[in-house]
């Protein structure tokens, strides 16, 4: 299935903690959107594989999304080499996403953004974009290549490019959230991750005069042809809609 939007991630909850709003919104102004997770979580100090693999369906659930897959490259083995990049640019041919969303590739020491399979995810999913393009790569379907790649997890030196305002969409974010049970609502867990989150979103929020939000930062210079895009209110997407997108990839194909 194509869709328009790919949220990838290292470990089952990373898509959900940064981008979980996005998703939301997305889908209700009718983008098609997907979830790639490259581990399957099993260091994690709460719940099994098979619990956090049902935990993740049923965020994706709440989420909305067309599209849901794992792979598993190792929790805290995940690597940018050239094997996870063939993985993942076969997923992006298969899809063929317009954007994607992935974490930030650096981090600062001592930060929980800074995990290092959250830095390995965000290098792979640029490498992997690359790779996707390239017609010669042994990977099956035809190159495919993205319109752009947004990354979450910022770390707190790192301002963001844009924020999303997820006011409308915060009680779904936070079902989806809360549907990480062994992660974020585990009693033998000494910290609220769900004040937390709140708490990041709300920083988000204040950047742009709204009461939640989520912050991303954009790799490399964009091509726009409408500023426009960037400014209209919401319901006033001309030029930015999902029909026009769905008339552009029938032109390409």
């Amino acid at each position: 299935m194509n869709i328009d939007l790919l949220s990838i991630g290292a470990h089952p909850d990373d898509v959900e903690v940064g981008t979980g709003g996005v998703l939301v919104k997305m889908k209700k102004m009718g983008f098609s959107t997907g979830i790639l997770y490259l581990t399957q979580g099993e260091m994690g100090t709460g719940g099994t594989i098979g619990i956090r693999q049902e935990e993740a369906k049923e965020a994706a659930k709440i989420l909305g999304v067309d599209v849901f897959e794992t792979l598993d490259f190792g929790d805290c083995k995940l690597d940018d080499n050239y094997t996870t990049r063939l993985a993942v640019a076969g997923i992006i041919r298969k899809h063929k996403p317009r954007i994607i969303l992935a974490p930030y590739w650096e981090g600062g020491h001592g930060k929980r953004q800074g995990h290092p399979d959250h830095l390995a995810a965000g290098r792979i999913a640029m490498n992997a974009a690359n790779f996707a393009t390239l017609k010669k790569m042994p990977i099956d379907l035809e190159p495919h290549r993205i319109k752009g790649m947004f990354h979450y997890f910022l770390p707190a030196e790192v301002p963001p490019t844009f924020v999303v305002d997820i006011t409308d969409e915060f009680e779904t974010w936070m079902a989806a959230l809360q549907a990480h049970k062994s992660q974020f609502m585990n009693p033998e867990k000494d910290r609220d991750y769900m004040w937390t989150l709140e708490s990041l979103a709300r920083g988000f929020g204040n950047y742009i005069g709204v009461k939640y939000g989520q912050g991303f930062v954009i790799g490399e210079p964009m091509r726009i042809e409408n500023l426009f895009c960037l400014v209209q209110t919401p319901g006033k997407y001309k030029g930015c809609t999902p029909k026009l997108i769905d008339d552009e990839r029938q032109r390409i194909a």
